[in-house]
């Protein structure tokens, strides 16, 4: 019998034994840069002179890997591949499934340090950012795996006279994943391996900024013993490969994590029927947020601001789920201010693979220009209290407060993804309410609090898909904190929950009467 599903622990790296463990993961990993790497399809491994290149931002001379690229020539055979390989696993038992899952993350358990120290190098991730997205992975194989021999097994149903009735679950067909860079390990784990072990196959276009994390996924699942086709690794260019399969009259489903204008013209794509396509596509995305945390005036400020800080500027405030917006009660504005300040001032700033530095680079040149135009127009909006600066050697923005700033500016509005929060003033509690409502958003969200009647109205009317109360609205656990949003955050699909699984398959109703 499998143990019930528990919640993979997390590294405590004030320990010198674990300290010294992920400092010689990251020698090894640096040991191992700056090689080349094929795409994948039914086994193949296929080198190509072009590639994407995937660099280290806290030192962008510093080259991770070099990654072929696919077009859509590649992107067909892969497709191909994928169709054939779907016949027969279709078929497989899905607790047989599931055992690669399993398998796969007792894998990814024994190479922990190793996983976290390709993020630490390649996405800037701090140790124990970095750390929590293997943890996280491990939790979406194993609660995965076991939420399909669930699934797999009888359903009930109300008996019927001289009937045997049944209904199971069967898988779709051949899904695309396009997993983000944020959580490179984890959240692309999550969508492909929920895709497998409902018994479709995948074709898997990780992020460009990403690759390497994503290769070594690739090996994890290949070392479990997955068969070739089902699942097929393709770097390419989202303009060309990625709308070629979200496009494809074969393509089943496509399963999204990134920006709300990208995962729009998936949709946008996805709906339009192609010559010989039997099926309407199914789209699971997940596409962002611009998310708030309440301080009441009745809230333990301490705690709020400590939850804050954490919540806005954890991996560089990088996080769908990061806080962007503290909107605080009048009466306590400018302590809750003063008190985010000076906890901010505390963070420091440098590359991730130093445990010291608990405030990292951001993911790329591209991000760095955008949040810095960013910066500057909340200069325009607000007061700036704190950062707004760079610094040399990486793609490094200091934390950045920005105070008096208007519900509707747009520093208040726009998802800038990255390490700058708006202060908000709310008259009161039923306007703070109005305040969290008030984008076109709806991922997380927190409120601060010791009054129970505001609590309880929030949970009824604080419109997010995941509302945490009296911390942080960061840090989602697989199984504990299903997650997904409403309005343009995307289809609320609820990774880590037990309901996941059914996005990517079809309930079969069969009855017989003798």
């Amino acid at each position: 019998m499998i143990r019930e599903f528990v919640n993979e622990p997390f590294t405590d790296f004030s320990q010198a034994q674990n300290e010294k463990t992920i400092k010689q993961a990251i020698e090894k990993v640096r040991a191992q840069l700056d090689k080349k790497y094929p795409l994948v399809i039914d086994g193949e491994k296929i080198d190509r002179d072009d590639v994407l290149v995937s660099t280290n931002p806290s030192n962008p001379k510093e080259v991770i890997g070099r990654f072929s690229k696919a077009d859509t020539e590649l992107a067909e055979k892969a497709m191909s591949a994928a169709l054939k390989a779907f016949e027969s696993w279709k078929t497989v038992c899905p607790t047989e499934r599931a055992r690669y899952l399993l398998k796969g993350a007792a894998i990814m358990r024994a190479r922990k340090a190793e996983l976290t120290a390709w993020m630490v190098l390649e996405i800037g991730k701090s140790y124990a950012e970095a750390d929590g997205d293997v943890a996280e992975a491990i939790d979406f194989l194993d609660f995965y795996g076991r939420e399909m021999m669930r699934l797999g097994g009888p359903q009930p149903l109300t008996v019927n006279g001289m009937e045997e009735n049944e209904l199971y679950y069967i898988p779709l067909g051949v899904g695309l994943v396009i997993p983000p860079w944020n959580f490179p390990l984890a959240i692309l784990a999550g969508m492909t391996t929920a895709s497998i072990v409902a018994g479709n196959t995948v074709i898997l276009k990780p992020s460009s900024e990403t690759p390497a994390i994503a290769y070594k996924f690739f090996e994890v699942m290949e070392e479990a013993g997955l068969p070739k086709g089902v699942l097929n690794f393709l770097p390419g260019p989202g303009a060309s490969v990625g709308d070629y399969l979200v496009s494809h009259p074969k393509t089943r489903f496509i399963a999204f994590t990134g920006s709300k204008e990208v995962g729009l013209r998936i949709n946008e794509l996805a709906a339009k029927p192609q010559k010989g396509q039997l099926w309407i596509k199914r789209v699971i995305a997940e596409m962002g947020g611009k998310d708030s945390i309440i301080v009441d005036a009745e809230a333990d400020l301490e705690l709020a601001a400590e939850g804050i800080v954490q919540a806005a500027f954890g991996f560089q405030g990088q996080k769908c789920s990061a806080c962007s917006r503290a909107i605080v009660d009048a009466s306590v504005y400018d302590e809750v201010l003063q008190k985010v300040v000076e906890k901010t001032k505390k963070l420091k700033i440098g590359p991730a693979e130093h445990l010291e530095n608990n405030f990292g680079p951001v993911a790329s040149k591209s991000a760095f220009k955008s949040i810095n135009e960013y910066i500057e127009i909340g200069k325009k909006e607000g007061k700036l209290e704190h950062g707004g600066g760079t610094i040399d050697g990486g793609f490094f923005i200091e934390p950045t407060i920005f105070s008096g700033i208007d519900p509707m500016a747009r520093i208040s509005q726009e998802e800038i993804f990255g390490p700058v929060l708006a202060f908000i003033k709310a008259r009161d509690f039923d306007h703070a309410i109005e305040i969290a409502n008030n984008t076109e958003f709806g991922l997380t969200g927190a409120i601060y609090s010791r009054n129970r009647s505001k609590l309880e109205r929030a949970r009824r009317e604080f419109h997010v898909g995941n509302l945490y109360i009296n911390r942080k609205c960061t840090g989602a656990l697989v199984g504990v904190h299903p997650f997904g949003g409403f309005n343009m955050s995307g289809t609320d699909s609820k990774a880590g929950g037990r309901d996941y699984l059914m996005l990517f398959t079809q309930a079969k109703s069969v009855a017989e009467r003798f």
